[in-house]
Formats: structure tokens, C-alpha cells, sequence
């Protein structure tokens, strides 16, 4: 349902020639149509892949990476083991899969904010910003609080934490070109995979040696290490382009350049058109 109801990528369009297709949702949001590729190459998949650290790109790369790595780490270790750490933190059985129900949802809630503020702010602030709430969260949830307290944090905690990751997919698929955009965002997520495993059996092996102490505290150094790395990445990007075109560090996503939002605010959409 998603597909058929969300218009495709300007640039993708333009990219595998079909502007005249690309006119109709152009006029429609008052977008300009991207410059068409100059030379199409056909690129094996492993040329693409080599194509993420050719030049510079090699440490952008890796920082997406290890940004998505703690990502999922959290979103599933945190996930797996809320239930049992809350109960080990005197929690009444009912109470703690109360937890879960309001965890998610606020999972739900958080990628509808995180993308309005991705439009307006730019995806690496955001994805900076959420895990640095996310941290926080963590964090808290290793607190024993009055009942209350503790289900806002925990769903609070859901709402930052769930979709601090997608907000890593948009960075990276607005920065790269339409071709590359495909590998760009499966090898992020891919990667990031890894620390879904490794989440979860960080913290089995936490309850398992004794520490069930240490729970969510192990858990949010991850967020602050996401935290940082998008935030050199983001820095870098824009150091890289300091006196660029509002199209150009629109690309790399840290434009400051108000008039551009207001004029094209359905510019600053697309790249949720991508992650989706």
C-alpha cells in the first residue's frame, strides 16, 4: 500500500531516465527536477561497494556503520531483556509487560516526530539529538522510580529510542547519489545488524555472570557512541562543503539555509520516501 501511494524519488526517476515521469510529482510539490547524470555507468555490485571507500568516503562509511551498530543494539537488547530487568528491579510481573505494550508504541509515535523534525532540522540533528535522549532513557530505566514515573520514561524511551535508527537511513540515503543509494542504506543496515545479536546477548550474559545490576547502564554508552559518530559524520560533511549551493548541502543534509525550506519544504521529504 505504501508503494502505490508514495510518489518514487525525483532523483531516482531522473536518474534511470525517466523525467517526463518525474514532471508530474515535481509540478505537483513545487520541486525542482535534479540535473540528470551526466554518464550512466552500469556498476556490479561490487564496484558499489567499493565506491562507499573510495576518497574520503571510507570514514563516513564507517561512522554510518558503527552509528547503526549501536543503534540496534539498543532497539533489541533493550527490547529483549525490559521485561526481566524490570522485574529485577521489584516490578510486579503485570507492571513490567506493561512496560513492553507502552514501549513500542512510543516506537510508532517517535518515527512520525523524528521525520516532521528530519524535514524541518535536518536528519543528522535529529539522529544526534535522538540518541542523545535515547542515552538518557536508557540510562533512567536502570533507576527504580514510582510506577508512574517510570512508564512515561518508558515510553519516552521508546519514542526516541525506536526511531533513532531510522534517522541513520535518512542521513545516509540523502547523502548518497541515486545510484549508490540502494548499497548506501543496506550496508548501514546490514551492519547494524550485527549489534542487534550483540545486544541481546550482552545482556544474557549480564543476567547470566550476576551483573543483572548493570542492565540498561550497559546499554547506554551505545547511544552515546551513536551519538558521536553522526555527529563527526555530519561534520565533516559539512566542513566538506562550506560554501556549496542550497541544493548541494541540502545533499548533505546540514543546510542552514532557511529560505530554501520555506520555498521547497517537499524537498526535505524525500528522503523518508527512501527509508520507507
Amino acid at each position: 500500500m505504501l508503494a502505490r501511494a508514495m510518489p518514487e524519488s525525483l532523483s531516482f526517476l531522473v536518474a534511470k531516465g525517466r523525467s517526463a515521469e518525474a514532471r508530474a510529482p515535481a509540478g505537483r510539490y513545487d520541486v525542482e527536477l535534479p540535473p540528470a547524470p551526466g554518464v550512466k555507468v552500469r556498476a556490479d555490485r561490487w564496484n558499489a561497494l567499493a565506491g562507499l571507500f573510495r576518497g574520503g568516503e571510507w570514514l563516513h562509511t564507517l561512522l554510518y556503520w558503527l552509528a547503526s551498530f549501536g543503534g540496534l543494539l539498543l532497539v533489541y537488547g533493550v527490547a529483549t531483556w525490559l521485561p526481566t530487568r524490570m522485574r529485577g528491579e521489584g516490578y510486579q510481573l503485570g507492571s513490567a509487560l506493561t512496560f513492553v505494550v507502552l514501549f513500542n508504541p512510543g516506537g510508532l509515535v517517535g518515527m512520525l516526530i523524528a521525520g516532521r523534525a528530519s524535514d524541518r532540522f535536518g536528519a543528522p540533528r535529529i539522529s544526534v539529538l535522538w540518541f542523545a535522549l535515547t542515552a538518557v532513557g536508557v540510562f533512567l530505566l536502570s533507576v527504580h522510580m514510582p510506577l508512574g514515573v517510570t512508564l512515561l520514561v518508558v515510553f519516552l524511551t521508546g519514542v526516541f529510542l525506536n526511531s533513532a535508527q531510522t534517522t541513520i537511513y535518512a542521513t545516509v540515503s540523502v547523502r548518497a547519489t541515486p545510484d549508490s543509494r540502494a548499497t548506501v542504506v543496506g550496508w548501514t543496515s546490514g551492519m547494524g545488524r550485527f549489534g542487534a545479536v550483540f545486544g541481546p546477548w550482552l545482556g544474557g550474559r549480564l543476567l547470566a555472570g550476576g551483573h543483572g545490576d548493570w542492565g540498561f547502564t550497559a546499554f547506554a554508552p551505545a547511544g552515546v557512541s551513536s551519538m558521536v559518530v553522526i555527529g563527526i559524520a555530519a561534520l565533516r560533511t559539512r566542513q566538506a562543503s562550506p560554501g556549496g549551493t542550497p541544493q548541494e548541502l541540502l545533499t548533505a543534509h546540514w543546510s542552514r539555509n532557511d529560505g530554501v525550506r520555506r520555498a521547497h519544504p517537499a524537498r526535505l521529504r524525500l528522503p523518508r520516501q527512501v527509508v520507507t
